[in-house]
């Protein structure tokens, strides 16, 4: 009997929750232009305010939120729309970070995938005023960066912070830092929604529309109310991750495997693992057949052949590099489901 698909790539994407569906559902019968000024437009407008509100609410954070697209174009609005230079991003920053400050130094990391803290005092004491980014856990290996203290650092130079929060949000606290841009569809919303957090709206060059002028487009006030309702639920299945976590770290290092920063403090959500002797591209394949959904680092890259950016800054050679899959859990992966990644595992190097 074929067994039912497993799908361990979370940080990809993760199923839209039932209650976001239903609360979506609900909104769309609010048909109207939230940005009219008739009676239906302006029952829309308080309505997407309101899903605003919320999101902020959720997130704890009580400063200003602007509605995008997603964390990609957050990102984008972030470091192409700064009021300030863009100077330094981290190593091991998700692509849409490299692509939105091509021009930008970086900031070398450790083997643990932890920023270098004396690196980093030297380079903004010669270089103050600007904004660095970093993401706070990553999207390869759930590495979290200590990013209060980074923010320290970054104030003492008169720096601002971004912080890709994508893959933390709603599972972990908020950093302290200026900008941040969050996203739905990691964590049960709907894609096509995002937010980017700002701590004061002058940190950002206006470019007219809607969304107080800091973004053109119609808001998807749907999507809105659904990333709302994401937020809102609980995450008490974040206390089992970790256990399946430390779980699947055990048996992939007994079967010969190797764990990406496996001393780090990282996201229970996200591990990735090397196969040494496979290829990624290979054990996709194999997994694939087995039924099983994982994949080889972002989402964004995986279909490419060329080593991932985030372990060869960490240290990686590109053959080590090349032998790393990425597996990730959301709320409704269970010990079973851990067990049967660990037997396909070993089917493949047995």
């Amino acid at each position: 009997m074929t067994e039912a698909p497993l799908y361990l790539d979370h940080a990809a994407t993760t199923p839209v929750l039932p209650a976001v569906r239903a609360a979506m559902a609900e909104a769309m019968e609010q048909w109207a232009n939230p940005s009219s000024p008739h009676a239906p437009g302006r029952a829309a407008g308080r309505m997407l305010e309101d899903a605003r509100a919320r999101i902020a609410a959720a997130l704890g954070w009580d400063g200003e939120v602007i509605l995008t697209s997603g964390a990609s174009e957050a990102i984008g609005i972030a470091l192409g729309r700064a009021a300030r230079s863009v100077h330094a991003i981290g190593a091991t920053e998700h692509d849409a970070v490299l692509r939105a400050a091509p021009q930008a130094d970086m900031l070398p990391v450790g083997a643990d995938g932890i920023v270098d803290f004396d690196h980093l005092s030297e380079y903004l004491a010669h270089r103050p005023n600007g904004i660095i980014a970093l993401q706070q856990a990553n999207n390869e290996t759930g590495v979290i960066q200590p990013l209060d203290d980074v923010a320290q650092i970054a104030r003492l130079n008169e720096c601002r912070l971004f912080a890709d929060c994508s893959q933390s949000a709603g599972k972990m606290p908020l950093p302290d830092a200026d900008l941040i841009a969050v996203s739905a569809h990691k964590l049960g919303g709907p894609p096509g929604i995002g937010a980017l957090l700002l701590r004061d709206l002058s940190l950002l060059t206006p470019s007219g529309g809607q969304e107080k002028g800091y973004r053109g487009g119609t808001q998807n006030l749907p999507a809105a109310v659904g990333f709302a309702v994401a937020l809102e639920q609980e995450f008490g299945w974040l206390e089992e991750a970790v256990r399946l976590r430390a779980m699947l770290d055990n048996e992939i290092a007994g079967a010969g495997g190797e764990v990406v920063a496996a001393d780090s403090h990282r996201l229970p959500t996200i591990a990735s693992y090397r196969m040494p002797g496979k290829s990624s591209q290979a054990q996709l394949v194999r997994f694939d057949m087995a039924g099983i959904a994982v994949s080889a680092g972002s989402a964004c890259s995986s279909g490419t052949i060329k080593p991932s950016h985030v372990l060869t800054a960490m240290g990686w050679d590109a053959q080590a590099a090349g032998e790393v899959v990425r597996v990730s859990f959301g709320p409704q992966t269970s010990e079973a489901d851990v067990e049967r990644f660990v037997r396909a595992w070993r089917v493949m190097t047995g």
